[in-house]
This record gives C-alpha cells, structure tokens and sequence, in this order.
C-alpha cells in the first residue's frame, strides 16, 4: 500500500514538474485573449513610454518584538521612497503583527496600527506616491485597518493607472479569511464566499457573493488595458479557490504580486515561477526579518523587476534589454527588443550616480548617458545578439564610492528556453492544501488498516532468526490482540480523522469548534487547510510513534521483562533512547497543550481531546502496559518462550 502511494505520488509530481517546465505551456496565450502587438514604439533614447512602481510585503510592525521594523519602515518612507519615487506603491498585506509578547496568543492591538498610521502621516508618504496597502492574514475581526491604513477599501478591488501612453490595471486579490481566525489556522487564504453586512447596525442582514465570480468581472474589466498586474498577501498555492480556480481567474495578468512566504526563513530567498498560461508569480521576501522591497518597471510596455534590500545602494533595474526568463510573449510586445535602439538602465541612489558601465557578453560597450532623471541609456544593436542567449552587465558607482552590480541572461528569439527553480516552482505552483488533506487521510488510513489487518489475521510463526520485520510483525500482532491497546488507537486515529479536536475561542468571544476537515465559529465554516498540516505533525509525530511505542513494550514484557529489569538488561542498549525519543515527543505534545492554552483559552485546552486528553491518555497506557497482568499475556509469552527455545 505504501509503494503504490509513493508510486502515485512521484508519478504525479513528475506529471506536474513536466507540465511546468513544457515550453509550450509557458508561453501558452490566456483563452479569449490572443493579444496581438506592435513592433513599435520600440525602446530607445527618449525618456517616455516608461513607469515604475514600488512593492513591500509583511511590515510585521509590533508592540512588543523589533522595534527597528518601525523605525527603518519610517526611514524608509521618509528617505527610500524620494528617492526612487514611484508612481505607485503597494504594500501586500501584514502590516502589523498582531501576535503577543510570548510570539503564542494573536490579538489586534490597535498600538501597532497607530504606529504605521502615524508613519505614513509624518514621512507625508501618501503625498509622493499613490500608497495602496492591503490585508493580510495577521487580521483578526477587531480591525483597525479600516481607520487606520491609507487603503480602507474592503475586499478584492480593482485600480486603474492612466497614463499618456496608455492604461495599466492593478487587481487586488483579497483572500483573507472573514471574519478572521486566530494562528495558525489563518495560513490560507480561502476564495469562496464572502459577507458584507447590509447595515452596521443589523449585522444578521447579510448579502453574500461569490469571490470569485468578483475577481472574473474584476478580470474583464482590465481586457483594454496595456498590461494588468494582479497582487495580494498569499501565493497562489496558499488560496483555496472554486474552479477554475485562481490561476485561470488571473490567466490575463502580466505577473502577479504576493508575500506571505517570508522566504521561507531564509531557506528560499527567491520565490518566481510562471503559471502555464505564462503569468508570472513573484514572491516577495518580507520586510520584517529581511527587509525587502522590489521595484517593478513598464519600459514601452516591457515588464521587468528587481528585488532589493533596504539601504543597499544603488539600486539598479535594466528595462531593455529585459531577463528572457521572465519574457512572455503572451503578454508582451517582445519584438521591440530587436527593434530597440538603447539600452535602458534605471539607477537610484541618494548620492549622485558617477558611473554607468554597461558590458554584453564580457565586452564592454561604454559608460550609459541619464536622460531625465534615473533613466541611463546607452545605444545598442540588437541585431548582434538575434541568435542564442547573452548576458549584459551594468555597474553603477555613486559619488559615496559605493557601487551596485547587475546582470541577467536575455534573448531575441523566442524558441529558447530557461527554466525556474524546481523547488520554488513546487512551491508555487502546487495546491498545498490537496497534498495535506491526502497525506493526512492516508496517514490515518495506514493506522486504522493496519490495525484492522492484524487483528484479523493469524498470528505470525516466529522464525530464526528473529529479524527486525518479525518482531515488528509479532509486536503488532500483541498489541491488536489486547482489546484495551486495540480499541483505543482505532478510536484515537478515527477520532482525529472525524472528531472536533477541540472547543475554544477561535475568535475572540466567539467559541467555535476545529475539526480536521474545518472549522464552525460564528456561524461561519472554513474548509479545512492548515488544519490537516497540524493534523499530519499530530499522527507523524504522535499517535503513530505512541503505537510504535506501546507495541515495543508490551513486545519487552513478553519477553518476561518488568519496567525496572527491562532498563537493566545487557542485550537491551537500545532501551535508553526509545524511552528519551518518546519523552521528547510527549514534551512535544503538553507543549501544543500550553499552545492551545496561550491561542485559543481555557476552555480549549480542558475540552481538548486530540491534545489535552490525549496527554492523560498517554500516561494511562503507559501504566496499563507495565502493569497489564501477566495472565493477559500468558499466549505471547508462551509464543515468546517457545520460541527462545527452539
């Protein structure tokens, strides 16, 4: 059973990685909007045709932890941002914390609100940029967001930018859970339906419609727009969506914008992938522990982009020519590369820029000249770099001798191919809460078949020598046969497949009830996510060990041993640390009871069965496997004896 699960497994994933990485499949045009574009006006000396804009994501502004979150938000407010002046800035959602001192309990403290509020007020931010920030899943139902944010639009919304040459479309993907749920059952976003009350006043008036129904309208709104960038807090692969889904809902978009990952504490500092109709999807590192922030550009309707971290100067961005990894011909009017007749270079710095050296290939074309303001160019032909991939290179000195390097791989055809990493793409791209619900439930399954299997069928016939797979198989075979040991792992992996694991204020003063499949408070339910992640680390690390564990010790006593002369037998080396692996697991679980405590209150933690109860449980079958009469174990024994004496 576990080969053909792990055979499915891999075959899918394999199926997936190769759809992925199908050059037909990244530059596959959106259904119903086969673009067609012109070769001009192509890049070249000239400073127009040309915008940029600004993105910051999880601000994680706190009253008890980092202080310097706020102060180097407010640096940057007062000193990054006339710097690079940016047509548009959004920031895409955590703006405050909103979790307590001890990092355990989630609240919204209107402190930390206040504290951003009055950042964006005395830098005068929202005077030199049009400043749009969104919700993230640090929100709780007490939201000050709506006072306190320079954004106080509720939901999925869309923002038109207009230009001389053009219109270009911002949709905002609201995806946070409503009313919000405390940590850690907020991780994912969920698109299904929403509630707006009709009268504050009359909150039992409520009018209900579909979110995603709301995103298409938003979608068919941008169709005439130059380009149209999506954003909001959570990945793609963190939104529980009704089909089509998300990923076709934004098939139009040039790229969308998100955070939420943290770059995977430190793990993946660089989250981008393609969706198969060619949308890109750039992650953003967060500012709170990384302080990221990324400039994105529409150079003659050429996207490009760059991450930066705070106050590393100067921050470079080469509009032409652009990464063919993040080329799309879906898109983009690409042929104006090779009709180009400049590269262009956008340099920001606080110090005046000295040096603009731009190099292909190793060669060095010359010093880039500004035009009007940050944009450098320098001219250029494309027709010497029409076969294969290139590489350009442009370093930029300011006048405090500090200086910034950039370089990236394009091209003018477009038949190549490059791809994303693989494990940013599995990030990406995959619908994690799929994979946790079918891992949890086969998890569970495993347990309860086994069980079932070994209670039912004859006893193993012991054979020399005694290897591992016979003892395991005879160890197995004792506990099933013993109906206390029997019966209550049945009841406990049915119980955590079906039954409520607890009780509590899921929502400050709202009880509500969490099962594994989901949670009910307020009258509201919420399909099951993160939920089955929790479930997975409570049955991995847990209830399946504690079986393992109850199984070796009742094998032990049938080995004639006793608690205190089993720890001092010569041939048993091994006691020692099963006993210490076991004793940290249980420390593991009273912690997720003190968890339970300090997140969702007393109540929760006394009306906890799959953690609370589980911990008397645990000590119970200790007890009754050490102390289980011998009577009870008269048969094992004897199979034990029998054995030992052949």
């Amino acid at each position: 059973m576990l080969r053909l699960a792990a055979g499915l497994l891999v075959a899918a994933l394999a199926a997936v990685l190769l759809d992925w990485y199908s050059p037909s499949a990244e530059q596959k045009a959106p259904k119903g909007r086969a673009r067609s574009f012109s070769p001009q006006p192509a890049p070249g000396a000239e400073a127009g045709n040309l915008f940029w804009a600004l993105q910051i994501s999880d601000l994680h502004i706190s009253k008890f932890l980092g202080p310097e979150r706020a102060s180097d938000f407010e640096k940057f407010c007062m000193e990054t941002i006339p710097v690079i002046q940016p047509a548009l800035t959004f920031v895409t959602g955590d703006l405050t914390d909103s979790k307590m001192k001890d990092k355990l309990g989630s609240d919204q403290f209107e402190a930390e609100w206040q504290t951003y509020q009055t950042i964006l007020k005395k830098s005068k931010v929202m005077e030199k940029t049009k400043w749009i920030d969104i919700k993230g899943n640090h929100v709780l139902p007490s939201f000050f967001g709506r006072k306190y944010s320079a954004w106080q639009k509720e939901g999925s919304f869309h923002y038109i930018h207009s230009t001389t040459f053009g219109k270009y479309s911002f949709i905002c993907v609201d995806a946070t859970l409503s009313p919000g749920l405390k940590r850690p059952y907020n991780f994912f976003g969920i698109l299904n339906a929403t509630y707006i009350p009709l009268d504050e006043s009359e909150k039992v008036n409520l009018l209900f419609q579909n979110k995603m129904q709301e995103l298409s309208s938003l979608a068919a709104e941008s169709h005439d727009s130059n380009h149209t960038i999506w954003f909001g807090h959570y990945p793609t692969s963190a939104i529980i969506s009704a089909s089509p889904g998300i990923r076709m809902a934004m098939s139009s978009a040039t790229a969308y914008l998100c955070g939420h990952f943290h770059t995977l504490g430190g793990l993946m500092p660089v989250l981008h992938t393609r969706h198969h109709h060619g949308t890109l999807e750039l992650e953003l590192g967060d500012w709170m522990d990384n302080r990221k922030y990324r400039i994105l550009a529409f150079d003659h309707d050429l996207f490009s982009f760059v991450d930066v971290i705070f106050e590393e100067w100067p921050v470079v961005l080469i509009t032409n020519p652009k990464p063919f990894l993040y080329s799309s011909s879906a898109h983009e009017p690409l042929q104006r590369l090779l009709h180009s007749t400049h590269i262009r270079i956008l340099a920001f710095s606080p110090s005046p820029i000295n040096l603009v050296k731009v190099s292909i290939d190793g060669v060095h074309l010359g010093d880039a000249i500004q035009v009007s303001g940050p944009l450098y160019v320098l001219k250029w032909a494309p027709q010497n770099y029409s076969l294969g991939f290139h590489q350009i290179e442009v370093t930029v000195q300011d006048g405090s001798d500090r200086s910034t390097t950039q370089l990236h791989t394009f091209a003018m055809e477009e038949n190549l191919s490059l791809k994303f990493d693989l494990f940013a793409s599995w990030i990406l791209l995959t619908d994690h809460y799929i994979w946790v619900r079918t891992v949890f439930v086969l998890l569970v399954a495993l347990q309860i078949v086994l069980l079932i299997i070994i209670r039912y069928r004859r006893k193993p016939t012991l054979k020399y020598p005694l290897g591992r797979t016979m003892q395991l198989s005879f160890s197995l075979h004792i506990l099933s046969k013993i109906n206390l040991f029997y019966y209550t792992f049945l009841l406990l992996n049915l119980y955590t497949l079906l039954g409520p694991w607890f009780i509590g204020e899921i929502i400050d003063g709202h009880i509500g009830i969490c099962f594994s499949f989901g949670v009910f408070v307020d009258g509201h339910f919420f399909e099951g996510s993160t939920t089955f992640l929790v479930g997975i680390m409570q049955v991995a690390f847990f209830n399946l060990p504690l079986m393992a564990y109850m199984c070796w010790c009742l094998y032990i006593r049938c080995q004639g041993h006793c608690f205190s002369s089993h720890l001092y037998h010569v041939r048993l080396y091994w006691v020692v640390p099963i006993h210490l692996i076991m004793a940290l697991l249980f420390s593991w679980q009273v912690y997720s009871c003190y968890f339970l405590l300090k997140t969702y209150g007393t109540i929760a933690f006394f009306l906890s069965p799959v953690r609370t109860w589980i911990v008397a449980l645990t000590v119970f079958l200790f007890y009754r496997a050490w102390k289980l009469q011998s009577s009870m174990l008269r048969t094992f024994i004897l199979e034990m004896k029998n054995y030992q004496s052949s």
